[in-house]
């Protein structure tokens, strides 16, 4: 890719999951690169949406803790399409070849190229072959929880293909609320 050129189709996704209503302070810093920010749920309160979609498009899907009101606006599943391929989001997921008898039924009926999920707060990026797919679990982005380092993924896409996923981490004791 030329540096400065954005090409046709490529695009550039930021993943966080468990946010729990707070972001690190310097999130975007990381993320001013991105085409879209997809979020695996557990997002919090509004004002982690309301920061988000102030500065990209959000796609994201409501977790175990989330309330009334985010779960409102975003679905418990997403299945879309971005640069040719499927991608299906859900906060509980587990993970290969762990995954539970519905998540499995389920990644037979969809076949996505790519398998998103958060709730454990473990940063996973794992090919799985037999399924033909790229699992990630961002880890946990937030403050809640037993985790030692916020994270979250950069995935770099082109037309049909995943070209790289890249971790982002953040001390867990720079918060932003």
């Amino acid at each position: 890719m030329v540096p400065g050129k954005k090409f046709l189709n490529n695009m550039i996704i930021g993943i966080l999951a468990d946010t729990h209503g707070s972001l690190p302070a310097d999130w975007w810093r990381y993320f001013d690169e991105v085409d879209e920010i997809w979020h695996a749920g557990d997002v919090g309160d509004m004002q982690v949406v309301a920061e988000l979609q102030s500065r990209k498009p959000l796609r994201a899907v409501y977790g175990n803790v989330d309330g009334k009101e985010i779960r409102s606006l975003f679905p418990e599943s997403l299945l879309f399409s971005c640069c040719n391929l499927t991608i299906w989001m859900i906060h509980i997921g587990a993970y290969p070849p762990r995954y539970t008898p519905e998540i499995r039924a389920l990644l037979d009926v969809y076949h996505p190229d790519i398998f998103i999920c958060g709730h454990s707060h473990i940063l996973k990026i794992i090919p799985d072959p037999s399924r033909k797919l790229l699992h990630i679990n961002p880890g946990a982005a937030g403050m809640q929880g037993w985790h030692r380092v916020r994270t979250a993924v950069k995935l770099h896409l082109q037309p049909g293909k995943i070209e790289s996923a890249e971790v982002v981490e953040w001390p867990r004791t720079v918060l932003k609320k």
